[in-house]
């Protein structure tokens, strides 16, 4: 199937209620945030992981949609199929393109976002893929809070005896109670090309998008949604417009008093600048 033709931006709004929609490990897990501003971050990783997990679940890990960066994963495991498999098919020993061209072929995440995989054993060389985002940024500023929560059992009877008896244990929830979140996305005509990213990757993609969140619920995250989904899609290979000025056109801003905090979307209205659509893009909202 023939790789994408256009070049695609897009803009991608969710938000969290009452969870930690990413938290830092250097902080103690506490959602992370811009320290001048207090505006909460999610990072590209965090947002990669399960747009991955989802996909995984979707195609049942089966080529050409595997993971490549999964969930207790062995890398040189997953690049030795490739030598496996090209030896089998060739008879010789495969090169390093070969194998950058397998794995593109057959795991969706390497030929999307890109992998470096020249590691010493089973080297696959490096991908950069045509998809990457920016960290996710609340539009308002966030206030984390650290909650002790309790725990009627405890793991041991060492540890019961030593608490004598008494086996309510603390521990501590880090959430924020709201917070809407925008980030932006790029997808690059000319790299899906080398990477063999096609129309149907796209469309996965989009699903993703649209669906991650319903199938990575935790007690730690709370309810998260995907809530807009924009996308610009260019009539060309190369673009009609630059990037800042098509996710200028996105505007969202409260609709009531901006003194109260906010806790749920309505308290939001997203709009778009149609007449200010630059010629040969093509604006959709897919969600």
């Amino acid at each position: 199937m023939e790789s994408i033709q256009n070049r695609y931006e897009f803009v991608y709004l969710f938000d969290v209620e009452n969870g930690n929609p990413n938290g830092d490990p250097d902080a103690g897990n506490m959602p992370r945030i811009d320290a001048e501003t207090s505006h909460g971050l999610v990072t590209d990783v965090c947002l990669k992981r399960k747009i991955r997990n989802y996909v995984e679940i979707v195609k049942n890990d089966q080529a050409p949609y595997c993971i490549y960066v999964k969930e207790k994963a062995i890398l040189t495991k997953q690049q030795e199929k490739a030598y496996i498999s090209l030896e089998a098919e060739k008879n010789i020993k495969p090169t390093i393109e070969d194998a950058r061209v397998w794995m593109c072929k057959n795991f969706y995440d390497v030929r999307t976002f890109g992998a470096v995989m020249a590691l010493k054993e089973f080297n696959c060389g490096q991908v950069r893929g045509p998809v990457q985002l920016n960290f996710g940024k609340s539009i308002e500023p966030v206030l984390p809070n650290e909650l002790s929560i309790t725990r009627m059992a405890v793991a041991t009877e060492a540890e019961s005896i030593k608490q004598k008896g008494d086996n309510r244990t603390i521990g501590k929830k880090t959430l924020i109670p709201y917070g809407l979140f925008r980030t932006e996305g790029y997808i690059s005509a000319h790299f899906a090309q080398k990477t063999g990213f096609t129309e149907s990757d796209l469309k996965l993609l989009w699903d993703a998008l649209t669906n991650m969140f319903d199938h990575d619920h935790s007690a730690a995250r709370g309810k998260m949604n995907a809530r807009k989904l924009i996308v610009f899609k260019h009539d060309s290979t190369l673009g009609n417009a630059s990037a800042h000025k098509l996710f200028e056109l996105i505007k969202i801003d409260r609709n009531d008093d901006p003194v109260n905090p906010p806790r749920n979307f309505s308290q939001y209205s997203v709009s778009i600048d149609f007449q200010n659509k630059p010629d040969g893009v093509e604006i959709r909202e897919l969600l």
